[in-house]
């Protein structure tokens, strides 16, 4: 007959071995899943630091563009301001060219004054040089605004003198007391006119 209290040794050291691999497995596992936590970890950690490189990356690149660019607009801005100054400086160079040759005819209708007696030919330097002069305003783009006959516009003329009449229709210009002048559509001085206006 088997002993039971040899029997119940070896049932409690049976059930002590199978605790011990059931611990053993555990442990193991437990072991298993730090080990996968931590390839899990490092591998975030990679991941990002990858992350933050190409961050880095494409922080660079931005900066980059953007001092390219400030630069070039600095540039631009420079050549535009260092434009103006030109143009303000030299600007009206073409046209004082033009002006220069009229002053050569001044200067040679002076000359000529010199030793002429006869007032018709002191006439016709006159006119001649006057002429010239006007011809290289028109070819600068000076007009004389057209005044006597034409309707009174307050944006080319300046009425300095009104005058009732039944001779000409209400605010015709009668008279030009002075000659305005426009450059293209700008108008330079306005024409000082006389107006009709209707008789009372």
């Amino acid at each position: 007959m088997e002993n039971p209290f040899k029997k119940s040794v070896e049932n409690t050291k049976e059930n002590e071995e199978k605790k011990l691999e059931v611990a053993d497995e555990e442990t193991e596992a437990q072991e298993e899943a730090e080990s996968k936590d931590e390839n899990t970890k490092e591998l975030e950690k990679l991941a990002d630091k990858e992350s933050s490189n190409i961050w880095q990356e494409k922080y660079e690149t931005l900066n980059n563009q953007y001092i390219r660019l400030a630069a070039d607009f600095d540039n631009f801005r420079k050549r535009q301001d260092a434009e103006r100054e030109s143009l303000l400086k030299y600007g009206a160079e073409k046209t004082v060219k033009q002006l220069i040759e009229v002053l050569d005819n001044f200067d040679r209708g002076a000359k000529a004054l010199e030793t002429i007696d006869d007032c018709e030919k002191a006439k016709e330097c006159f006119n001649l040089a006057y002429k010239n002069f006007n011809d290289t305003l028109n070819k600068i783009g000076l007009e004389v605004i057209k005044a006597e006959g034409e309707e009174f516009d307050p944006n080319l003329h300046e009425a300095v003198m009104q005058t009732p009449t039944s001779e000409k229709p209400e605010n015709t210009i009668i008279a030009e007391l002075q000659k305005g002048y426009k450059l293209g559509d700008k108008v330079l001085r306005a024409s000082l006119v006389n107006v009709a206006t209707s008789e009372k």
